[in-house]
């Protein structure tokens, strides 16, 4: 499995965050859900602490939304 450090595991994490709120608000049939835990369970394994991942949860639904409330 490839190890990402620096800026890379920044854009490896705002990825996942962002494609797990993307999937979640897919509505229906297309929402794959096995996907979305598996991401999540990638991205809890690479988040250090609770602040860290309020900061990629904001970053997902500024991008997604375009809303950081």
């Amino acid at each position: 499995m490839a190890e990402f450090a620096g800026r890379d595991l920044h854009l490896v994490k705002k990825a996942l965050a962002i494609a797990v709120l993307a999937i979640e608000r897919q509505p229906g049939p297309f929402q794959s859900s096995s996907d979305q835990t598996d991401m999540k369970a990638l991205l809890e394994d690479l988040i250090e602490n609770d602040s860290e991942l309020a900061h990629y949860a904001r970053a997902a639904r500024i991008a997604v939304t375009g809303d950081p409330t």
